[in-house]
């Protein structure tokens, strides 16, 4: 079984819970996902499995898209809804105007200082355990891009209603967070929801339960692992394909990619064979290989899958 299935992730579970759960009804040991959604946000999470979970990195690398629910005038140690209180303001003087004009300092290239509670690592430890131990550590802003922000809805300071399309790496909570100390009064999220992954909306997502349902009764609908990438698709004929699982020397040209620098090579049938970009000497270099017998990647490789 290899693929990717779109779970509509509910409130409640991590993502490590849904992987676990996945693995248990397919029957699968390997099984990751392609980009953490913490226990209260819902939405969008891609779901791998077996020669599928090579394409984690690159899903991991991917732009998201939120809808998301903010208050204004409370800060909370967790920057959401299930986090304890630590600073309060009055927010009467949050108008839907006051937002709008503090929105541009927020659109484009931003540092953005993680939340505390967050799963990133320092030392070795993720920095929620440290912020769990009452222990402070120190986190260099991190440079992330807001393609774009906008208000959606404003019903007065305690539910203010926003979209967010944002580079890997973005904290929404962080966004909020810093979005409401720039107008003074502090604030959190109180409702997350990814709409988008990479190439998957939410229109191809399922239902928690129905997804775990069509994998146990083995009738699950899988995207083809060509699909989960965005990069432009090259197609080679067999030989070609036989030379790139073998990890040899290939000709970055020989590919005929056009201007791209990275590419979804695929064989005549449509299926994934690997995902390549071009070396600085003009050869290609492997990132993944699917398919065919496993083989070392031509190259550095790409690091950092969830695989769990």
């Amino acid at each position: 079984m290899n693929g990717v299935i779109v779970i509509d992730k509910p409130v409640g579970p991590t993502s490590f819970d849904v992987v676990a759960r996945v693995r248990r009804a397919a029957k699968l040991k390997k099984v990751g996902h392609g980009g953490t959604l913490d226990p209260l946000a819902s939405g969008v999470l891609p779901v791998c499995l077996g020669e599928g979970t090579k394409l984690a990195p690159f899903l991991l690398d991917a732009d998201k898209e939120y809808e998301f629910t903010a208050r204004f005038g409370v800060e909370t140690d967790t920057d959401d809804a299930g986090g304890a209180v630590t600073a309060t303001a009055d927010p009467s003087g949050v108008t839907q105007a006051a937002i709008e004009a503090a929105l541009g300092a927020f659109r484009g290239a931003i540092a953005q200082a993680p939340p505390s509670y967050a799963a990133i690592k320092r030392g070795g430890r993720a920095l929620y355990d440290y912020a769990r131990a009452g222990e402070i550590v120190e986190v260099a802003p991190r440079d992330v891009t807001i393609f774009e922000l906008a208000l959606v809805r404003f019903d007065g300071p305690g539910a203010v209603a926003f979209r967010v399309h944002c580079s890997k790496g973005t904290y929404v909570r962080a966004l909020a967070r810093d979005l409401g100390r720039a107008l003074g009064t502090g604030a959190h999220v109180t409702a997350l929801r990814r709409t988008r992954s990479g190439p998957f909306a939410l229109t191809l997502a399922q239902p928690l339960e129905q997804a775990l349902g069509a994998l146990a009764g083995g009738q699950a609908s899988l995207l083809p692992l060509a699909a989960a990438l965005r990069y432009p698709p090259v197609a080679v004929d067999g030989a070609m394909g036989r030379r790139l699982r073998a990890g040899q020397r290939v000709a970055w040209a020989e590919l005929g990619p056009g201007d791209a620098a990275r590419v979804s090579v695929i064989d005549e049938a449509g299926e994934l064979i690997a995902v390549a970009e071009a070396r600085p000497d003009g050869l290609v270099r492997t990132l993944r290989v699917f398919g065919g017998q496993p083989q070392k990647p031509s190259g550095n490789s790409v690091d950092g899958s969830a695989i769990l």
